[in-house]
């Protein structure tokens, strides 16, 4: 840790990081990979279900979904709104590493703010911290560290990301379709691993209207894999302390899953978050993700002295604002 300007760092000088802009490598079928992945899935799509979750909660509906995700693989979610039935904007929400959707009606903030909150499960997560998830991961791996980062890294195919994002993708494909839903405002969100999440269902679905990432992971990885002292990007490391000839190939595959790459592809409004202190996520990362974006209307909220926590409620209620404007 380091300290300049009066500011605690983990990186790079605040006004180095609002003009931090890398070359980050990207592959030349990108969006070739990723409609081939997104055309295979939903020619495989079942219809949703949505029914009532068990919960003592009667001020707000609370219901459990089920759509079809990555291979026509079932991915759960709860869905919590209003009372009223009309159609309202929604906000999709993607959870941070390792957690899981957990209990119905753990998270009411966004309904109780007149939305429709859609919390996706992340597939063969939901072990690591939190009350659990539902969904399982039902694909191998070959040899990997423990974790999700080098799950099926040998190939942009296998990789365990591609999976996520695509269901990711699929959840606005049934959002769309639930008919309390105003289809046209549409904003997708989460923190760290869901922010990454975000921007890859942003840049991926053209009915998303905004896109909210948190302190997101996921986002240059070369430079995260070198320089990041604490897990989950150490996993890379030592996976290719072992899998010393692979390197090369393991950072082309990431390459496909990359924030950055998917930020130039984002054209809709958008309100990021940095912490200074995060040596989970490095701030350079999520400047390298928001410095590349394709959107006019972009903001990102800077907490000089928090680490990977970031704003917490302080930025729930600051994407409240940003979002009533927009919305």
């Amino acid at each position: 840790m380091r300290y300049g300007d009066a500011v605690a760092l983990t990186d790079l000088p605040l006004d180095d990081l609002r003009t931090f802009r890398p070359d980050v490598a990207e592959p030349e079928d990108f969006d070739a990979f990723w409609e081939r992945t997104l055309s295979e899935s939903r020619a495989l799509r079942t219809p949703s279900t949505l029914v009532p979750a068990e919960t003592p909660i009667d001020q707000l509906i609370v219901e459990d979904l089920t759509f079809s995700g990555f291979g026509g693989e079932p991915i759960r979610a709860w869905v919590t709104r209003p009372k009223d039935g009309a159609p309202r904007a929604a906000v999709v929400q993607f959870i941070g590493y390792g957690g899981g959707r957990g209990q119905a009606g753990e998270q009411l903030q966004w309904a109780a703010a007149g939305y429709v909150h859609v919390l996706m499960d992340t597939r063969g997560q939901g072990a690591g911290w939190g009350s659990g998830g539902d969904t399982p991961d039902p694909h191998g791996s070959a040899g990997a560290t423990p974790g999700y980062m080098t799950r099926g890294i040998e190939s942009p195919d296998t990789y365990y990301y591609r999976r996520v994002f695509t269901d990711a993708v699929l959840a606005v494909d049934a959002v769309r379709e639930l008919p309390f839903v105003d289809s046209s405002r549409i904003a997708v969100t989460g923190g760290s691993q869901g922010g990454g999440i975000s921007l890859a269902a942003a840049a991926l679905h053209p009915d998303v209207s905004a896109v909210m990432p948190d302190v997101p992971f996921l986002c240059h990885f070369r430079r995260s894999v070198e320089r990041t002292p604490v897990l989950p990007f150490p996993e890379i490391a030592r996976y290719l302390s072992v899998r010393r000839t692979e390197v090369d190939n393991v950072f082309h595959t990431l390459s496909y899953f990359d924030g950055v790459n998917f930020a130039r592809r984002i054209t809709v409004p958008a309100l990021f978050s940095v912490a200074l202190m995060d040596d989970v996520v490095l701030p350079s990362s999520v400047f390298a993700a928001f410095n590349h974006l394709a959107a006019s209307d972009a903001e990102i909220e800077v907490y000089p002295f928090n680490g990977h926590e970031g704003g917490q409620t302080v930025q729930w209620l600051r994407q409240t604002a940003w979002l009533a404007a927009r919305f």
